[in-house]
């Protein structure tokens, strides 16, 4: 209704927001070096953090070296290493779904936990009821807590952090559960220190970061390795058991996707084992079907944390002032029918070019979608996910049949595409689907394999 930048005031604070793919990649990516901030985050990010957590961090020499470590930790060659992991933990993920298909949705948030917790400390998860997953998780809702706009007046009013903490028991409060929040991560970190010094600590993204610190104890401090891991859980957990949950929820209601993708599979993997990394170039459909899950529903509706700008700038006769908050709408951006004809149907073949879909006008990005973010604030685990969603997401329509689940009178229940979260980070309510093998030859490789991932997870600590 309004164009595809809505200017949204907040007092004398203007918020931009973006709803179209191509003012998006022209603004934060191709103008990167302007948008590449964050707004300031006085509770969350001054307060709770010391704005050491990439998520809140502002554009500066501090962020500048903080990515350089996280893309030092996760680039191709790192998540190479790190697929033995996702390997194994998606054979435990498909054997929980055979024996306890109707808690799907638990096995996913393991699963997902699991995965990042291997690749940031060296260590495995076999239950949500893990003492270090809920403390994390624990810390992750709080901090969600203090981002809530009108939440506390010193967002508003930034002079307000500086009242005494014995006149401010908001402020005593934040500062209790940040020292609390460091002494965690601190100790988490330590751990796979103590165990590098016993020479039995595998492959993580934190052994990676001490291991450059050993090298040249100025290039990192303890805390910055401490905070640095602990963002890579929190920005990788929630979100990729989120994208999965709404796979399971397009393959539930758009029965035929399943179906071309399993043909495929059968055709090129064929029905005596399951997928591998070697197989991922003779999937086209099945690529396809992971684009368009993170298209169909994006799990950061709004783009994110907002993006900032550091100077003034002109776009298209708008002026864009120094310090404005840019937010890349990408619920719209996903959905715009310029790009994507009806958008709220799960079509995989608008990433085939095969002609069965109307051409639409061209995605300006090349992965065909914005789900990571934009220009040099894009999610630094981009890679470590697609992997994991293509190990997970092709194993599990190899090994079942993912229908919609019926009443006490037959009757079929249809789940409601667009019962979702609020929030930021946005992820499907509650539903029900029928996860059933597809044969029982499929049930005998599935408990077989899942023995082996065990066997290679056991190198991995489990409390």
């Amino acid at each position: 209704m309004y164009g595809s930048l809505v200017t949204v005031w907040t007092g004398r604070r203007p918020t931009i927001v973006i709803g179209d793919p191509k003012v998006a990649c022209d603004l934060l990516d191709r103008r990167s070096v302007i948008y590449s901030s964050r707004p300031r985050f006085v509770v969350m990010g001054e307060l709770f953090t010391n704005n050491d957590s990439l998520l809140t961090m502002p554009h500066g020499d501090k962020w500048r070296k903080t990515r350089k470590n996280f893309h030092m930790g996760l680039h191709r060659r790192a998540c190479e290493s790190y697929k033995p992991i996702q390997e194994a933990e998606s054979q435990r993920l498909t054997r929980d779904l055979l024996v306890t298909p109707e808690v799907f949705g638990k096995h996913l948030e393991r699963y997902a936990s699991s995965v990042m917790i291997c690749v940031a400390y060296g260590r495995r998860v076999d239950s949500l009821e893990d003492p270090i997953v809920k403390k994390i998780y624990d810390r992750m809702a709080y901090m969600s807590t203090l981002n809530v706009p009108g939440a506390f007046w010193a967002e508003s009013f930034p002079i307000l952090k500086l009242i005494p903490d014995c006149l401010a028991p908001w402020k005593r409060e934040v500062k209790r559960r940040a020292k609390d929040s460091t002494e965690m991560l601190s100790r988490l970190a330590l751990d796979v220190r103590d165990r590098m010094k016993k020479g039995d600590a595998p492959a993580s993204f934190t052994k990676t970061l001490w291991e450059r610190r050993e090298g040249n104890p100025e290039a990192l401090s303890e805390r910055e390795i401490a905070y640095a891991t602990g963002s890579l859980f929190g920005a990788g957990s929630d979100t990729s058991s989120a994208t999965l949950m709404s796979f399971f929820l397009a393959m539930t209601c758009f029965p035929r996707v399943a179906a071309e993708a399993q043909e495929e599979l059968d055709r090129v993997v064929g029905r005596d084992r399951s997928p591998t990394w070697s197989d991922e170039p003779n999937l086209p459909y099945c690529r396809a079907v992971i684009k368009e899950t993170l298209r169909w529903r994006p799990v950061a509706v709004m783009g994110g944390t907002p993006h900032a700008s550091i100077k003034d700038d002109q776009y298209n006769g708008h002026f864009i002032p120094k310090g404005a908050t840019i937010l890349g709408n990408l619920w719209a951006i996903h959905h715009n029918e310029k790009y994507f004809k009806d958008s709220h149907d799960f079509i995989p073949e608008r990433y085939l070019g095969s002609g069965k879909i109307d051409r639409m006008e061209p995605y300006p990005h090349r992965d065909g979608h914005s789900a990571f973010g934009w220009g040099r604030r894009i999610c630094p685990g981009k890679q470590l996910a697609e992997n994991s969603l293509f190990i997970t997401i092709t194993r599990v329509l190899w090994a079942f049949n993912i229908s919609k689940a019926t009443d006490k009178h037959g009757q079929e229940i249809t789940p409601n595409i667009f019962a979702y979260t609020d929030g930021f980070n946005s992820k499907p309510q509650p539903f029900q689907c029928r996860i059933r093998s597809r044969t029982p030859g499929i049930q005998q490789i599935i408990e077989r394999e899942a023995r082996l991932g065990e066997q290679f997870l056991d190198k991995y600590e489990c409390n």
